[in-house]
């Protein structure tokens, strides 16, 4: 692999209402606008280090460690879903200050991301997705081995299973599920993976974050009414973009078609060499579509006659 990749951003410690307190990951001032990045299920705010340098010039990027993962402290009540996960969001957002956002989500970040852009629409500029873990109840093999992970009881076993295994083992077949090409992952990348995975080990809320924020997302594929996410997407104002790979193994890219026809204001894009991480597979083609959509939230409104 012929370049170094970048440093991960500097994290600091943020406290927001109601007494809880996240870290996040910042580029420099800079950009008037901010962008807030929601990692996925397992991840952390370093998922999104390259896709912020990407952007550095474009927007002021902030990368948030949800309650309980990477740097965060477990919340305090225990409460790992997705509305939970969007309070936090949203008194990130506020504590800021910086006005409306551009809000970029993963996966499970994705969901979240979703529910803040529905709720609160003051506080979202644009809204980004990548392979965003909406619901879909055709069964694959990928996230059938996720709910079974969230099943009572089988899921802290399963949980504190793979937590025996070596962490370069776990970091592998992770790397190997949500990766289409790992020859794109960068060996510092891996390095840095498993350190974190060891850090994280040592945490006493490790097995019941894994746990919790498997069964939020579940729990949302089986939700239904208005607070249902399709629901929630197809209330969402902000103009978005949705982005795919068509070699993911968790979020099957045909979500595409449902996407087109939830969102009011989308641009749908498939990366066809992409899998499920496609932020950190292939950041310059996410950043490249990105750009249209600020582009896009820039433009001045067109008058009516």
């Amino acid at each position: 692999m012929g370049y170094e990749p970048i440093p991960v951003w500097p994290g600091r410690f943020i406290d927001v209402e109601g007494g809880g307190r996240l870290h996040l990951r910042a580029t420099p001032e800079g950009p008037r606008e901010t962008a807030v990045y929601v990692h996925g299920l397992a991840g952390s705010a370093t998922n999104w280090t390259d896709l912020m340098g990407e952007l550095a010039g474009e927007v002021r990027g902030v990368a948030v460690d949800l309650p309980g993962a990477g740097h965060s402290p477990e919340p305090p009540d225990g409460d790992y879903s997705v509305a939970a996960s969007a309070t936090a969001v949203v008194r990130l957002v506020e504590a800021l200050g910086d006005g409306p956002v551009h809000l970029f989500g993963h996966s499970m970040g994705g969901a979240v991301s979703v529910r803040v852009a529905a709720t609160r629409p003051d506080l979202v500029s644009s809204l980004t997705l990548v392979s965003p873990a909406l619901p879909d109840l055709r069964p694959r093999y990928g996230p059938a081995r996720i709910a079974l992970s969230a099943a009572p009881s089988i899921g802290e076993l399963a949980v504190r299973w793979l937590s025996a295994l070596p962490p370069e083992r776990r970091v592998l077949a992770t790397v190997s599920m949500c990766y289409a090409d790992t020859g794109r992952v960068h060996p510092d990348r891996l390095r840095e993976a498993v350190e974190e995975l060891r850090r994280r080990d040592a945490l006493p809320h490790a097995v019941m974050s894994m746990v919790g924020c498997t069964r939020a997302i579940v729990r949302e594929y089986f939700r239904f009414g208005e607070d249902n996410l399709w629901r929630q997407a197809g209330r969402v104002t902000a103009p978005t973009l949705v982005v795919y790979g068509l070699r993911d193994r968790l979020i099957h890219a045909r979500m595409v078609h449902r996407s087109g026809r939830a969102f009011r204001d989308v641009r749908l894009v498939t990366l066809p060499h992409a899998g499920h991480v496609a932020q950190m597979e292939y950041p310059e083609l996410v950043a490249r579509e990105a750009r249209r959509l600020l582009a896009y939230t820039r433009m001045p409104p067109r008058r009516t006659a």
